[in-house]
């Protein structure tokens, strides 16, 4: 039921948040936001809610000045008023001015600042992975709780009409009782090389960019994009790019936290600074009320096979004999690596008694059916992540939101699970309940904090 704007200020938490924000909104009311780390993903950030009616950006923050200018003069040009500026996401979450936060730094970053936006009356959008780890996840969803805010996960296969139908097939019988889920990860990642400790480049604050993190010296390959690859800072794959596909994966299965989880892998094939694995094979047991399920996750980093049509462009599962794939294509012609522009196999696969279905990353989907394999349903559809989520924050209803913050922390553990099972090298047994891995101590402490603690005033509170 939608709230409106009477009811909700007669609430405890309605209150509340007009205490922090001073700013309750209704469904016409100009929705306030701004967006925290302006690099790469955050720009496509900015470049969506130009597009929502009713949006203002009245804020952006980063911590490299540089990269500030750059976006200040990319909004100039979108014809967008110059928003307030913040360095620092302290300051930012003390402006009662901003009605929401869209955050989009590194991920060691994205549970505090959800809570701290949580706590500042703030709703917020939080990119992929919500946490670094598990702990974290937790604390995000019981702030949220807490303080009653509209909190939105960036999986946005879950917002996409394309996988909304395709799960709808799912859950009406179209291939029968699903017992097998794969989510795919092949994506041509190079090496990064190697990068010497060096001074901190002019216009960067990177004790802010550190926040959480150790200080383990600035080094190019641990700042932009490339934090992804070191256990500080990132996930590695499964928590990048993969984590799109566990959480597809996750909900075509219908299945909440595993009971078993396994992984094994490497990196193979470079010599490079890279610390998490390119190349990893992960599995989950699910037991409940359906009967026992499982999950499978594969990451790949560089030459592979397409699966299930996933990744083709053309009409040929193979490329033309001799390809270079570092030329420019031939007009229509189907490519693989780096030349086809979107050269990776990034989707998930089904598997029932009655047929398999395939979703190709966030939009389209295939299906074929019986042991003659004929083709089934099929379809595409955009994506909506963004606007669910302003939506929601006009109408107060959290039960609206595609992809809820609690949903996200349960797709990101089973992230945090299989990075954990790598590091230790065995299999994990998990409590559902709990949240925590039976027996296992070590386990559990890599799930807490990564084994890498956090950095005075800017730890993830015990609690929110």
């Amino acid at each position: 039921m939608e709230i409106n704007r009477r009811n909700f200020l007669k609430t405890g938490a309605g209150v509340a948040a007009a205490m922090q924000s001073g700013n309750i909104l209704g469904a016409n009311d100009r929705v306030r936001i701004a967006v925290i780390g302006l690099r790469g993903r955050g720009f496509d950030h900015l470049k969506t809610y130009h597009k929502i009616a009713g949006v203002e950006i009245a804020a952006v923050c980063d911590i490299d000045e540089n990269v500030m200018r750059q976006r200040l003069a990319d909004l100039d040009k979108m014809g967008v008023a110059k928003p307030k500026t913040y360095i620092d996401v302290r300051r930012l979450m003390e402006d009662k001015s901003i009605d929401a936060v869209s955050i989009a730094a590194p991920n060691h970053w994205h549970s505090l600042m959800g809570i701290w936006a949580c706590q500042a009356g703030k709703d917020a959008y939080v990119e992929k992975p919500c946490s670094h780890n598990w702990f974290e996840g937790r604390q995000l969803v019981a702030a949220q709780k807490k303080y009653n805010r509209i909190v939105q996960h960036g999986t946005q296969s879950r917002s996409s009409t394309g996988a909304i139908e395709a799960i709808h097939h799912l859950r009406t019988g179209l291939i029968g009782d699903i017992y097998l889920s794969r989510g795919l990860c092949y994506k041509w990642r190079d090496t990064i090389g190697r990068q010497p400790v060096e001074s901190v480049p002019a216009g960067v604050h990177y004790d802010l960019w550190l926040g959480p993190a150790p200080d383990r010296g600035f080094t190019k390959n641990r700042f932009h994009y490339n934090w992804h690859w070191f256990w500080d800072t990132g996930n590695g794959d499964i928590g990048n790019q993969g984590i799109h596909e566990m959480d597809t994966a996750r909900w075509g299965l219908g299945v909440k936290f595993p009971t078993k989880v396994s992984a094994i892998g490497g990196h193979f094939m470079f010599d490079d600074d890279q610390q998490t694995p390119n190349v990893l094979n992960c599995a989950f047991e699910f037991e409940g009320a359906s009967g026992r399920k499982l999950l499978e996750f594969e990451v790949r980093h560089w030459i592979t096979n397409h699966e299930a049509d996933i990744g083709m462009w053309g009409k040929s599962a193979l490329p033309p004999a001799g390809l270079n794939v570092n030329a420019k294509p031939a007009p229509g012609a189907p490519t693989l690596g780096p030349a086809s522009g979107k050269p990776g196999t990034i989707g998930n696969i089904y598997y029932g008694p009655k047929g398999v279905l395939a979703i190709q990353e966030y939009t389209t989907y295939k299906s074929w059916l019986g042991d003659k394999m004929e083709p089934g349903p099929g379809g595409v559809g955009k994506e909506t992540n963004f606007e669910n989520f302003i939506e929601c924050v006009r109408s107060r209803d959290a039960s609206k939101l595609n992809a809820p913050i609690e949903e996200g922390h349960i797709s990101a553990t089973l992230v945090h699970l299989a990075n954990v099972s790598y590091r230790v090298g065995r299999t994990l047994h998990f409590h559902p309940e709990t949240e925590q891995v039976i027996g296992d101590e070590e386990a559990n402490r890599l799930l807490r904090d990564g084994d890498r603690g956090y950095r005075k005033g800017f730890e993830v509170p015990e609690k929110v």
